[in-house]
């Protein structure tokens, strides 16, 4: 098997042939990938809940602006969804963060909450339950699958772009047709 290149800070497209619903045309942002698998957050993928809704939920004495308390809670991936992660502008001193990029801090600690619902945390910042997990080589077997493209993560995409635009702006930053790729796994 070649060895594939780590794939953290690169945005993983579904194929259109992908069947599974739940990944049915994302956008994953990875924020982990070693020898031992991936990690990565649906970024695409909305549920019905509000960042009003969730801090109601996690704090009851929580204050949260109208307008930010109307951001929508992402499903970031079929497993642990009832854990938070939240992609967001750099902003250090929450109880729970890392730094992914220069651009790019994922926080896992319910302190970050009641600050985005009133404006004192980060600037940019996605909210997601659960997240996407892949076991040793199993990512790259679906990769050789034709399950998913890959491109480097562009952070336009992930904070800038309105949610049901993430993955269509992700295929068209490829430069190709994704709906002439053959879903069929070709040997030369």
């Amino acid at each position: 098997m070649t060895e594939l290149k780590n794939l953290a800070n690169h945005f993983l497209i579904a194929m259109p042939s992908m069947e599974d619903p739940f990944f049915s045309r994302s956008l994953t942002y990875i924020c982990e990938h070693n020898e031992e698998g991936a990690m990565g957050l649906v970024v695409n993928q909305p549920t019905n809940m509000t960042l009003k809704e969730l801090l109601e939920q996690a704090d009851k004495d929580a204050e949260v602006d109208d307008e930010k308390g109307q951001q929508i809670v992402l499903a970031g991936g079929p497993v642990s969804q009832e854990r938070g992660f939240i992609l967001h502008s750099p902003q250090p001193g929450w109880s729970s963060s890392l730094n992914l990029t220069s651009e790019i801090m994922v926080t896992t600690s319910k302190d970050i909450l009641g600050a985005l619902g009133n404006h004192r945390g980060p600037d940019q910042a996605i909210i997601t339950l659960g997240y996407a997990g892949w076991s040793a080589g199993q990512l790259e077997r679906e990769i050789q699958e034709n399950s998913w493209l890959t491109i480097e993560a562009d952070p336009k995409i992930l904070f800038d772009t309105p949610i049901h635009q993430r993955w269509q702006l992700a295929v068209s930053s490829l430069g190709i047709d994704v709906w002439q790729i053959a879903p069929e796994v070709g040997h030369a």
